[in-house]
Formats: structure tokens, sequence, C-alpha cells
């Protein structure tokens, strides 16, 4: 029996070709920008952590504990149209939690850009160094991450140019995406942090974590 006539060899189909081709691409795009916005973020903390120091160190303020600014009762924390405007992305401070490795720099906003440089205070809450509810939100996936180790008693320190400021940890609780009374304010010296939750959930995560301190 004569052998049998070799098959031509197949050729790719071109459209095929191009798509592994974008795909390459893509995912080449994908990781750039994710190491873009990592480098940018690192960029930025290591800056304004040298400029807040050099703030810290010029202030005629006491290192010592400050006490937070008491309001006039005619202006509420929440009464934005009579207060300094603030615009978004300035940075207002750092927050630091030792025991579980937090310190990053505070910025006004909690706008996709700011959130991906620092943690960011949540507008219409009182702002660093008053009295009321200081609100400050961050991705589960990046600054406050570490929140899944936190514990009561915990302390953290709020730094700004004028002094720092010291919380301990009073409780924590996991709340509906839609609750917002923790943000309220009762008049009383609180710092109440806020990140998705649950920590490792894949996609927009449906409940969120909240930390309550109480000024020392």
């Amino acid at each position: 029996m004569p052998p049998l006539p070799a098959q031509p060899p197949r050729r790719k189909r071109p459209a095929l070709r191009w798509a592994r081709w974008l795909f390459l691409v893509l995912g080449v795009a994908l990781l750039g920008y994710v190491g873009y916005t990592f480098l940018d973020a690192e960029l930025f903390q290591a800056y304004e952590n040298w400029r807040l120091n050099q703030a810290v160190e010029k202030s005629s303020t006491p290192s010592a504990v400050a006490q937070p600014q008491v309001l006039p009762a005619s202006l509420s924390p929440r009464d934005e149209g009579r207060r300094t405007t603030v615009a978004p992305g300035s940075v207002l401070g750092r927050i630091e939690i030792s025991r579980i490795g937090i310190s990053v720099i505070i910025v006004e906003g909690i706008g996709r850009r700011s959130l991906q440089r620092a943690v960011g205070h949540i507008p219409g809450t009182a702002f660093p160094g008053e009295q009321g509810n200081i609100a400050i939100s961050a991705h589960r996936d990046t600054f406050f991450r570490p929140l899944k180790d936190i514990r009561k008693d915990d302390e953290i320190t709020l730094t700004t140019a004028n002094g720092s400021y010291r919380y301990r940890v009073d409780s924590m609780k996991v709340v509906a995406e839609e609750d917002t009374e923790v943000l309220n304010d009762s008049g009383a010296s609180v710092l109440t942090l806020v990140t998705c939750y649950p920590f490792y959930y894949v996609g927009p995560a449906p409940k969120r974590f909240v930390v309550r301190a109480r000024l020392n």
C-alpha cells in the first residue's frame, strides 16, 4: 500500500494570532498600571510624610498630646458652607496604629485618586484636631488591610501640623453598606475608621467594617 501523502501544515488563523497578541498587550498594560499606582502611592507617602514632619518641627505647638479644638456652638462640624473649604486631596495629617503596622497620610476626600494614594477623610465629619466625630476611610486591600487584626484598647495617633491626638479603640463592628449612622456626630471626641468587609471578598464588598475610638 503506497504511503499516504503528507498533510500540509495547518496555518494559524489570523484572528487567533491577533487575539493572543491583544491579551498579551492588555496583560502588560495592566501590570504596568498596577506598578505605576503602587509607585505613585509610595512616592506620595514618602514626600508628604517628610513635609508633615517638617511642619511639625516648625510648629510652635508642643509635641505633647494636644486637645481638640472646640467649635463654637453656631458652627457644626457638618456646616460645610461656613467652614474653610479644603480641596480634595489636601493633606490633613497622618494616622498611626503601631501595633498593627499602620502609618499613612490622611487626605481630604474619598475619591478614587485620593484612596489610591492615602486614606481619606470623609467630608462632612469633623477634621483632625477638631472636637466631634472624625471619620476616615480606606480600601480594605491596601492601607486598611491591617484593620483585620485590630483589637480593643489599641492606641491610634493622629498627627497634624498643630499637634498629636491619641485615641483608644473602643469597639469594632460590621454594618451594612448603606448604614451611615456611624458618621453621625454625638458631640464627643471620637475617631471612626471605615473600610469594606469582608477583607478577602472578591469584588465589591457588601458590608463595612467600622472601628470606633475615643480620645484619651
